[in-house]
């Protein structure tokens, strides 16, 4: 329903009633056409057709119509008459508006007061907008009052504006020169002038009061009757009698902050304390043994001198509720001296006496306040990441520069140039890798492991090195600390697990079974048994009286097959030929018996450059070597012949 104003009664909430006849709620029509285009325009009437007060005229525009003349259609217009000008130095004569404001004034140099507060009286003169600003005298006040600022336009930014009566009202700040006033209420005229402009007026505040001024119309401090306690008495009984505690301040949670012992005196002669400080030998302190002079400390303050300039002026028995007595000092318990707390943990003879007649104290214990080492970390590596080997990436968790491993000096000297050599061949499925062999050495002083390939002619694989000096650790031992391999794992059909490649030992060096068999206690006796079949199995050679081959059908067969390798694999090697080798060990042959000592055996074919280290001619050696440990050359010589 729509409300309808009754005639005669205010448009106000209560005076307003509804129709109840109404039965029409349309809306004016807002959107037209005019030449075939749809514009819009306002709407005229009201809901339900009622008239519309918007659109209206004001009745400023009224008066206006009702004074403008009719003009002529042939003659000149006549213009209005000009209303009446009245300047402002007429229409606002003797017409100022005064405002209730303070300031808060610094005083830096005083004891009683930290800063005052200054009433003054904002004038504005509405005929030239000016101002002054006029502080009323106060009888003695030591202060020169009266006029503040003398009248004139006020500057109110840096742009060259000045204040104006509009900018003023109550409850806000008011700065001019630096000086901040707060204005807190305006006189009746100031008040209706200022409504009657259309401006909204804060609500009036409270004019601050000064504390000084304050604090003066209080009553003075009665005298108090002084006690009738002795203390020329108190002087007399315990002069030179002092309680002595131990105590300890702890101030490690500050930073660079650690633990010091103090001693705490309290002499009963006239109630006061001293804090000396106790100082160890090249501590690297300062020599001050005093920390708080022989004084009188107080416990509870009055809460009015929380503030009170202590460090410049003494404390009065008027600041102070209570005092430290000899009561408050007790072993096992802090004490609060002057914003620092000391942990008392000991007392000396005397003062668990004087405790235990005069309080009724049991017997102090002695606190143990020594520091204590802090508990040992046991320091857990992380894991090993797979690069190089386990004790150099350890020692960067050691270091932060990490340093060489240390390394067993004794075994390097002992097992120097000791290098055990085996044969082994290389199992796997590809079927081009069968029938390869590689030679391992076993580097005893340094437990690492080269692997040799020889290179064979026409065979698709380079040869040479296959595997530099490393140590190889067994499959499934512990990342972090591994088993590594040793002689003791290298026997006859051992399988070698080399990174992911799986090698079987077939034959070694004689050296090995006699290095084996000479430290027997430090290596499983499986591992030199295996080596004593293998080296038991090869017979040795002999040799027929008219100098022939001697033809045995098994051992005749491996000896065949070994030659046949080793013409295969040395077919571009530069060696002599059978003739001058098959000479030169006839001449170191007198008797004619087909074998030579190994000394002389060996001078032979070092002159001929031959690499009696390879695998398959030190097996060659071992096949033609008899029970009496001489070499039959001529089944040597063979090999070599082309």
């Amino acid at each position: 329903m729509v409300s309808k104003p009754v005639h005669g009664l205010p448009l106000l909430p209560g005076y307003s009633f509804s129709d109840c006849t109404k039965t029409n709620f349309h809306r004016s029509q807002t959107l037209g056409y005019r030449n075939g285009f749809a514009y819009s325009r306002l709407p005229t009437a009201a809901i339900g057709g009622d008239r519309l007060h918007l659109n209206q005229l004001s009745q400023a525009d009224l008066d206006e119509l009702a004074n403008k003349r009719p003009t002529l259609t042939y003659e000149e217009a006549k213009q209005a008459p000009p209303s009446d000008f009245i300047p402002a130095h007429v229409a606002f004569d003797k017409k100022v508006l005064k405002f209730d404001a303070y300031f808060q004034e610094e005083v830096p140099l005083s004891t009683d007061e930290r800063y005052r507060i200054r009433k003054v009286a904002i004038y504005y003169y509405l005929e030239d907008d000016s101002m002054s600003v006029m502080e009323p005298i106060v009888e003695n006040s030591g202060i020169p009052q009266g006029k503040f600022i003398k009248r004139q336009r006020l500057p109110k930014n840096d742009r060259g504006d000045h204040y104006h009566w509009k900018d003023l009202n109550r409850g806000i700040n008011f700065t001019v020169y630096g000086k901040t006033f707060r204005i807190v209420d305006c006189d009746p005229f100031t008040k209706e002038f200022l409504e009657s402009q259309g401006i909204e007026l804060n609500p009036p505040e409270k004019m601050a009061l000064d504390p000084y001024t304050e604090l003066r119309k209080k009553p003075l401090r009665m005298y108090v009757t002084p006690s009738d306690f002795d203390q020329f008495k108190q002087f007399l009984t315990f002069d030179k009698k002092v309680l002595r505690f131990y105590s300890i301040w702890d101030d490690t949670d500050s930073m660079f902050g650690d633990s010091r012992t103090y001693i705490i005196h309290y002499y009963l002669a006239d109630d006061t304390v001293e804090v000396r400080e106790v100082h160890e030998r090249n501590d690297g302190r300062d020599p001050f043994p005093v920390l708080v002079r022989r004084q009188r400390l107080p416990k509870v303050l009055v809460d009015d001198s929380k503030d009170f300039p202590r460090c410049v002026l003494e404390v009065t028995d008027q600041d102070v509720l209570e005092w430290f007595t000899a009561k408050d000092f007790a072993v096992g318990q802090p004490v609060t001296l002057l914003g620092r707390t000391f942990f008392i943990y000991d007392c000396d003879k005397f003062t668990r006496e004087f405790c235990r007649d005069k309080f009724g104290l049991p017997e102090f214990p002695v606190i143990d306040v020594s520091k204590k080492p802090p508990p040992v970390i046991k320091q857990e590596l992380p894991p090993y990441n797979g690069f190089g080997f386990v004790e150099d990436s350890a020692q960067n968790c050691f270091a932060l520069i990490p340093k060489t491993p240390k390394k067993d000096i004794l075994k390097l000297l002992m097992d120097d140039q000791i290098v055990l050599r085996y044969m082994a061949v290389l199992e796997s499925p590809i079927p081009e890798d069968r029938g390869r062999y590689f030679i391992f050495s076993y580097y005893l002083a340094t437990e690492m492991i080269t692997i040799f390939e020889p290179p064979v002619r026409n065979s698709g694989f380079f040869g040479g090195k296959y595997l530099g000096k490393t140590k190889i650790a067994k499959p499934g031992s512990c990342v972090d600390n591994p088993t590594f391999y040793g002689p003791g794992d290298f026997y006859i059909g051992a399988l070698i697990e080399v990174f992911g490649h799986r090698f079987i030992i077939q034959d070694a060096d004689e050296y090995v079974l006699k290095f084996l068999e000479s430290h027997a206690k430090d290596y499983p006796a499986s591992t030199i048994q295996s080596l004593k079949s293998h080296f038991s199995k090869q017979q040795p050679m002999t040799q027929e009286s008219d100098g022939e081959h001697i033809e045995d059908s098994k051992e005749t067969q491996d000896m065949e097959m070994l030659t046949k390798k080793i013409k295969e694999r040395l077919k571009d090697s530069s060696f002599l030929q059978e003739g001058p080798m098959c000479e030169a060990f006839q001449i170191l042959d007198k008797e004619k018996t087909g074998y030579l000592d190994k000394e002389k055996f060996f001078d032979v074919c070092k002159n001929f450059n031959l690499p009696v280290d390879d695998c398959l001619i030190n097996q060659l050696i071992r096949m033609c070597t008899s029970g009496e440990g001489r070499i039959g050359y001529y089944n040597f010589v063979k090999a070599f012949s082309q």
